[in-house]
């Protein structure tokens, strides 16, 4: 069983930048992937970002191409997303995801994923 942690959520004017980070316990995310979903109020769960644990190999939502940064630290277990030029649509809960598989093959669909962390708020203000 593996346990999701994010931390670094918060409020910040747009065109800011936050890290969030999702530490897991019970096992490390060796073979494992991980990954960043959001939920703004009323909206669907939608796909952010993904990383193949082991090859680094990342995946990106159009909507955040060139300003978002997964990316992971095999020494603490810990997987990033780095936020920049934030804009007020990118207000929403972030959740943290991991699965068994290298990168699920519907990475961008929320059921796909085995392990969800608790969620973390960050508000954009314009």
């Amino acid at each position: 069983q593996v346990q999701l942690l994010e931390s670094g959520g918060g409020l910040v004017q747009a065109g800011g930048s936050l890290r969030l980070s999702c530490t897991a316990s019970g096992r490390t995310f060796s073979g494992y992937s991980m990954g960043w979903f959001r939920q703004a109020p009323g909206k669907e769960r939608e796909f952010v970002a993904a990383i193949n644990w082991n090859s680094g190999r990342t995946y990106y939502a159009d909507s955040v191409k060139g300003r978002f940064t997964i990316s992971r630290d095999n020494t603490k277990n810990t997987g990033y997303l780095q936020m920049n030029s934030l804009k007020p649509e990118d207000t929403a809960v972030y959740y943290c995801a991991a699965d068994r598989d290298p990168i699920p093959r519907n990475y961008y669909s929320h059921p796909s994923w085995d392990y969800w962390g608790q969620g973390t708020q960050v508000t954009v203000s314009s």
